[in-house]
This record gives structure tokens, sequence and C-alpha cells, in this order.
């Protein structure tokens, strides 16, 4: 699978610069590199049926690489708020603070609160920084409808940027397929993730 865009959506203070970042960056990026499909191969191939495709053997591929290749913790609890915000999808452990990294799988209010969840976590000083996963809208159309995808979500960017910070940092990964080819498999939400990888 591979990475088509990645914005720095907030940077304060000097996350971005730091060998911290450039590590888990390098980790994020090796972990989406290694989803593959069909299993076997050497690259991310989705059947393009429209709606076709599920969503989460995808991220639980991703998951996978980051827990067994670079020692990330999954579905980490988070209390930093009167009612939790729920489990974060991937945490990194950074000195005293986390990394926080969540993958979309649902629809495009799913990935507001997801945001959402990772900005209250930098204006709490638990995390450090955060990064979220989404599709673009090239691989948008043959994924479980109306999942939340870079292009809907970039017009709310001003407003997360507005959010005032002493220090944080929170980046976007835009993924994409490789290649279309309607003589493979569709992936289904039965679809073990480490088949993926």
């Amino acid at each position: 699978m591979k990475i088509v865009q990645e914005v720095s959506l907030i940077s304060i203070k000097n996350f971005e610069e730091s060998n911290d970042w450039a590590i888990i960056r390098a980790e994020i990026r090796d972990a989406i590199a290694l989803i593959v499909h069909p299993p076997g191969t050497s690259s991310f191939t989705i059947h393009p049926k429209k709606h076709g495709n599920g969503v989460k053997p995808i991220k639980e591929a991703c998951m996978i690489a980051l827990r067994d290749k670079f020692e990330w913790r999954l579905e980490t609890p988070i209390t930093y708020a009167t009612k939790s915000p729920g489990k974060v999808d991937a945490t990194k452990v950074i000195d005293n603070y986390l990394f926080a990294l969540e993958w979309e799988t649902g629809n495009i209010s799913s990935s507001h609160r997801a945001v959402n969840k990772m900005i209250l976590g930098l204006i709490r000083g638990v995390f450090l920084g955060a990064a979220l996963v989404l599709p673009s809208r090239k691989l948008y159309p043959y994924l479980t409808d109306r999942i939340g995808n870079y292009e809907e979500l970039e017009p709310y960017f001003d407003v997360w940027r507005s959010v005032q910070l002493q220090e944080g940092f929170l980046a976007i990964f835009v993924i994409e397929h490789d290649q279309l080819d309607s003589n493979v498999p569709t992936l289904t939400k039965g679809t073990d993730g480490r088949a993926l990888v």
C-alpha cells in the first residue's frame, strides 16, 4: 500500500524536527508499506467493486505490523476527559508521553471524532503527537460506503489548526492502493488482517 500525501495539520514547537518523529514516521510508513493484497504479493491490489471491500482488514494488517515489528501498543485505553473518548488504535511511548495513531474505519463523522480525540489528548498533555491514517478519494469508492476520506475532511483543517496549544503535533497520512484488478478477491470484514502483511 502506498502513502500519497502526508500533511502536518498541527506543528507547534519542535517535535516535527525531532529524532522521535523521524523514527515514528519511518515506522508508520514502513507498516503501511507492508500491507499487501493478495497475500504473498509485493503490492496492494484492490478489486474495483464499488463499496465492495472492507476496511478493517487493511487497518488490522497495519496494526499487526506496528505491534510485532515496532513494539507499538494496540487499543490503548485513554482517560483524559470527563467521559473516556475511547481507546486509541495504537500508541508508542516517548519518555513519559504517548504518540497516538488512529486508522479510519468509519464514516466521515468518525473521522471528525478521531481528530477531536487526538487534539483533546494534545490539549490535556497526554499526547506529545498524533497521526490519523485515512483513504484518498481514489481509494474511497472501492471501500465500505461512506468511509471517511481525506478530501471530505480537508475543509475542516482550519478549525483544528485554530486550537490554542502550547505544544503539539498532528499528522495525516493519506493512503491508496497500488493498482486495481477485478481478478483479485474483495476484502471482507471477516478477512484476517494477518493475511495482508
